[in-house]
């Protein structure tokens, strides 16, 4: 019968850890560029436009939001 063990590090490397923020800086870096990018849109909507969509002006940074983390 054959056995095998693996065994990992405790912690990761500190370059690992470096590229894990930097990804993850890269990641909410995008995500605030499209939730920019979608609240100044529909920023420049009409309200009446905006009822046409089912939304209120209010409703724009939850959608933003929402769009941005999809």
């Amino acid at each position: 019968m054959a056995y095998m063990n693996t065994t990992t590090a405790a912690h990761p490397s500190v370059f690992a850890q470096i590229g894990a923020f930097f990804e993850g800086a890269a990641t909410r870096y995008k995500q605030y560029r499209l939730y920019r990018a979608t609240f100044d849109e529909l920023s420049a909507l009409s309200n009446r436009e905006l009822a046409d969509l089912g939304l209120n002006r209010s409703d724009l940074r939850r959608v933003s939001i929402e769009a941005s983390r999809a």
